[in-house]
C-alpha cells in the first residue's frame, strides 16, 4: 500500500550497521522517523494480543516480574532456534504493520507531503518493502557490525555473529535496494549524502501533491 501524498522510505541494513544514525539525520532534515523497534515494543505491552500470544507460546520464562516482556530471555531462545524466531516474527509483524499503518495516518493528516522514513532491521524479512516508495539498505564491515553490537547490547562476538545469521544476508539485502549508504562513514561524510537524498525525497513528495 503507497500511500497518496507523502513518500515512505524503507531504512534497512544488518545489525549495527548504522542505519539508527542516518534515521536521526533524515530526522535532522525534517523527515518523520517511525522506528519499528518502537512498535514492537508497544504491541508486547501486558494485555496486548501479541504479547498474549507470546506468553502462551514461551511461557513465563519470558515475562518480569511485572508481567512486562523480558527481551533478553525471549532474545535467548529465539536466537539459537530459527523456527521459534520465525514463530515470534509471524506473531508481531501483522501488529506492527497496523500499527506502522496507524502512525503513518497521523502523520499524513498534518503533513500531507511528508516524508517517512521508516526505521526497520527485518524489513524485507517481514515483507514490509512492498508498502515503501523506496527502500535504503545501510551496510557496514563486518568488524564494525560485530563491534557495535557487542558494545551497544553487551553480547559476545559468538552471540553477535550467532544473531546476525539470522537475518537475511546483505547481498540479498541489496538487491532490493534503491540506495545503499555506508554506516561505517563518519557522521560528517553521511549528512550532506542524506541531506541530498532529501531534498530528492521531498520534492517528489511534493509532486504527488500537485493537482
Amino acid at each position: 500500500m503507497l500511500w497518496f501524498g507523502m513518500i515512505i522510505i524503507g531504512l534497512t541494513g544488518g545489525l549495527g550497521a548504522g542505519k539508527t544514525t542516518i534515521a536521526r539525520l533524515f530526522q535532522d532534515c525534517g523527515a518523520h522517523i517511525i522506528d519499528a523497534d518502537l512498535l514492537a515494543r508497544e504491541v508486547v505491552k501486558p494485555g496486548k494480543i501479541a504479547w498474549k500470544d507470546i506468553h502462551a507460546h514461551f511461557g513465563d520464562g519470558v515475562l518480569q516480574p511485572d508481567k512486562s516482556l523480558n527481551r533478553q530471555a525471549l532474545a535467548r531462545i529465539v536466537f539459537q532456534d530459527p523456527q521459534q524466531l520465525k514463530i515470534l516474527q509471524d506473531m508481531l509483524h501483522p501488529r506492527i504493520a497496523r500499527e506502522q499503518t496507524r502512525q503513518m495516518k497521523t502523520i499524513s493528516k498534518s503533513s500531507p507531503s511528508a516524508v517517512i522514513i521508516y526505521d526497520a532491521a527485518l524489513l524485507l524479512e517481514a515483507g514490509a518493502h512492498h508498502r515503501m516508495n523506496h527502500v535504503i539498505v545501510v551496510k557496514a564491515d563486518r568488524a564494525t557490525q560485530i563491534a557495535r553490537v557487542c558494545r551497544r547490547d553487551g553480547l559476545t562476538k559468538t552471540e553477535a555473529l550467532r544473531r546476525m545469521r539470522q537475518q537475511m544476508p546483505l547481498r540479498q539485502k541489496l538487491q532490493f535496494a534503491d540506495t545503499v549508504l555506508d554506516g561505517a562513514w563518519p557522521r560528517s561524510r553521511l549528512r550532506p549524502v542524506v541531506q541530498s537524498l532529501y531534498r530528492t525525497y521531498q520534492q517528489e513528495a511534493r509532486q504527488r501533491n500537485r493537482p
